[in-house]
């Protein structure tokens, strides 16, 4: 740290308090879904994610969410005679540990939770019972704490101008080409 002329430390320095994320962390997981049909699947025909939603809150030094999505299994059944759609919702509980830049200076942070990869069919399989289907799903989240924290700038002892390179310009003097030009169209000449 410099010392000013006058011998005062710190002088020029200042600290702002401002929001920022001060942690961060990310979770990719792969799970195996076990799904039981009410008919006992042939083949599988199609299998599809959707309506994921979650909810998260800040546990230690985790965010733990806690969310659902739908699975939806297209399959062919009685030896391939008929099929079905066979939906299921799914819960899901993750735990996503922080890591910190800035320790928390308040209770009042903000957690963002933001999905990377929603819940994604991989794989989809029947059991070896012939009953189940196991699907597998991955999904990919990132969760981040907005807090307060401090900002240290210096600032300039002395004003000073920033240097622009500009044309000057006079509303009450207008161009020579424009006077020309409504000279030209105005005037009979």
């Amino acid at each position: 740290m410099e010392v000013n002329e006058g011998g005062n430390e710190l002088k020029n320095l200042r600290q702002i308090v401002t929001k920022a994320v001060i942690a961060k962390g990310k979770k990719r997981t792969e799970s195996n879904v076990s799904l039981k049909p009410p008919n006992n699947p042939s083949s599988i025909l199609g299998c599809w994610v959707i309506n994921h939603t979650h909810q998260a809150k800040k546990v230690g030094g985790y965010i733990e969410i806690n969310g659902k999505f739908d699975v939806n299994v297209w399959y062919s059944h009685h030896d391939h005679s008929k099929t079905s759609v066979y939906s299921e919702s799914v819960p899901y509980k993750d735990r996503i540990k922080l890591h910190y830049r800035d320790e928390p200076t308040s209770g009042q942070e903000e957690i963002i939770v933001s999905v990377v990869q929603h819940p994604n069919c991989t794989e989809a399989l029947i059991s070896e019972c012939g009953e189940k289907f196991i699907i597998k799903v991955e999904r990919e989240l990132v969760a981040e704490i907005v807090g307060e924290t401090k900002v240290c700038i210096t600032v300039h002892p002395h004003q000073f101008e920033e240097e622009w390179s500009f044309k000057e310009e006079s509303s009450s003097h207008e161009p020579e080409n424009i006077q020309q030009e409504k000279k030209g169209k105005d005037s009979p000449f």
